[in-house]
């Protein structure tokens, strides 16, 4: 009898543990059978830059770009485990992925209880996979989120004064800005909760705060200085400084607050309407039942703020990109957790009690069966292409892994490329060096007052290099043209290219649907019949 109530009780312990178990196990055979899925181009450049780590190149020496370099080094380790491929990007996202979904399941669990923290993680999980925030990309938010959600643990942990974990949680909210400049927004939030918490114990004018702050600050303010210091050390902290602060806030500013709110952000909300009502409707009367319950409504304030700060961080220029919402999905997915406690706590009668608590687990479990059942073409049945060409239309990202492969066969791995047009995945597919670190177009398309200098020094680097190769990706896409873009780089290439170069490769999609790849190494290629394709160029003997 007493083993058996040990046993018992041993089980209803770990119970949680099992049900995050299946979570992650779920999670990982859909990613998993996705693990080829090419990369789309914010990858490729991260796998670019990453793959420049390893061969001991830094960041911004060959590839320039405005993100902030910790995304970089996330892939160069997880490449450096994994191997410099498809799948070794999107095994690093697995992994990444999976520590997120425990801790948020852990987060939610110290908020609300072992249930709160099942049902987040669920959640999370599910969401973190969709399409909707382009989930089954490695964007450098699943990063941030990575580093965000365990500091804002530590951060509620050591509310009490613990100062070791006050800079522990500085610390890990540090390497979330660092991911990604969005990230400071967690910084952000960590700063106004340790204001309030102060002012609410009338602390807000004293040493002993003054104290934790400047724990908390030198905890978040570390990473970005050891970076700059590393950066000046290896000599591209100029261009490092420019590409991430400067050109950067012109990026931030370029489009207006209306046409973001209106014509972005009400986008997105129109397209992910119907795969996310049932989670909306559960957290607007979840909400509800909270608010009357005096236990709930501390730790209802502290999962609201970090739902706003989160939601400031996908509102970054207002472009309200899709995988912005990534760095909304572990606040909401606590909202979620919540609203199932809240809603069994809330009404319960004695004669009805057992039926009455299972009502919001069986509203969520039909809300979170809704969401996969939306999405069971691609979680279980399209191939990787198919998944690719169905998210990505109008993108040549399946294409790009076949150009790629033209280069590898058909050049020395010391060869340099070119490529016009902004996918820094074919660098990375080939193994070859770009000739400049222009590996986005889209900035020299942009109606900001560096454009023209961008592409001036981008004809010049390449000029200087002489790539074996240049690669014309004339995909809309890939270049967004503008009222208003200048038009030098594209005067410049038609003339260089007919001066030095031989057109000896194309690859795209026929009118049939199949992916054509066509070669000639005797002479020009002949007319491509193709509708839209990647032209491949060989410098002349």
């Amino acid at each position: 009898m007493a083993i058996s109530s040990f046993n018992r009780n041993r089980a209803l312990q770990w119970w949680p543990w099992l049900l995050v178990l299946a979570v992650l196990l779920f999670s990982a055979c859909i990613r998993l059978r996705l693990l080829d899925v090419p990369l789309e181009r914010d990858e490729g450049e991260y796998a670019y830059a990453g793959q420049l780590i390893l061969h001991g190149i830094p960041p911004y020496e060959l590839a320039y770009n405005m993100k902030l370099p910790g995304t970089y080094l996330a892939y160069a380790l997880g490449m450096a485990a994994f191997g410099q491929t498809i799948a070794g990007v999107h095994l690093t996202l697995l992994v990444a992925n999976s520590f997120t979904i425990i801790f948020v399941f852990l987060l939610g669990r110290k908020l609300f209880g072992n249930l709160a923290g099942v049902v987040a993680c669920a959640a999370y999980a599910v969401m973190a996979l969709s399409s909707a925030v382009a989930g089954l990309a490695a964007h450098a938010n699943h990063f941030v989120v990575l580093l965000a959600v365990p500091g804002i643990l530590l951060l509620k942990a050591g509310e009490t004064g613990n100062r070791k974990t006050l800079f522990a949680s500085g610390l890990l909210l540090g390497l979330a800005f660092l991911m990604k400049q969005q990230g400071i927004c967690f910084g952000f939030f960590g700063v106004v909760f340790l204001s309030w918490m102060a002012a609410r114990r009338r602390e807000l004018l004293t040493r002993r705060f003054a104290g934790r702050l400047l724990t908390f600050g030198a905890g978040l303010a570390l990473p970005f200085g050891l970076t700059c210091l590393v950066l000046a050390m290896v000599g591209v902290f100029g261009r490092f400084w420019f590409w991430t602060m400067v050109y950067a806030a012109a990026y931030e500013t370029a489009i207006p607050i209306k046409t973001g709110l209106h014509d972005y952000l009400g986008e997105h909300l129109r397209d992910t309407r119907d795969l996310s009502i049932g989670f909306w409707f559960l957290v607007l009367a979840g909400l509800l039942a909270a608010f009357w319950q005096r236990s709930l409504r501390k730790p209802m304030g502290f999962v609201l703020a970090f739902w706003l700060f989160s939601f400031l961080g996908t509102a970054a220029g207002f472009y309200f990109r899709a995988h912005y919402f990534i760095l909304l999905l572990p606040a909401f997915a606590l909202l979620v957790g919540l609203s199932v406690v809240a809603l069994q706590s809330a009404w319960r009668p004695k004669h009805l009690a057992g039926v009455v608590r299972s009502l919001p687990v069986i509203a969520f479990g039909l809300a979170l069966s809704w969401m996969i059942y939306y999405q069971a073409q691609p979680f279980f049945q399209w191939s990787p292409a198919q998944v690719c060409r169905n998210f990505y239309t109008q993108n040549p990202f399946v294409e790009a892994v076949a150009a790629a492969q033209l280069l590898r066969d058909h050049s020395a791995p010391d060869a340099r490329v070119a490529v016009f047009g902004s996918e820094p995945e074919i660098y990375f597919y080939a193994n070859r060096r770009s000739a400049t670190g222009y590996i986005y177009t889209y900035a020299l398309m942009e109606v900001q007052p560096h454009a023209l200098d961008m592409q001036r020094d981008m004809a010049r680097e390449i000029e200087t290099n002489q790539p074996q190769f240049l690669v014309l990706v004339p995909y809309y896409l890939s270049w967004l043209l503008k009222t208003g873009s200048k038009f030098y780089i594209d005067d410049w290439f038609t003339q260089y290219s007919r001066e030095h170069y031989d057109k000896v490769g194309a690859v795209g999609f026929d009118s049939n649907g199949k992916l054509t790849s066509l070669w000639s190494d005797t002479a020009n290629l002949p007319p491509v019949p193709l509708p839209e394709h990647i032209t491949l160029y060989r410098r002349k003997s």
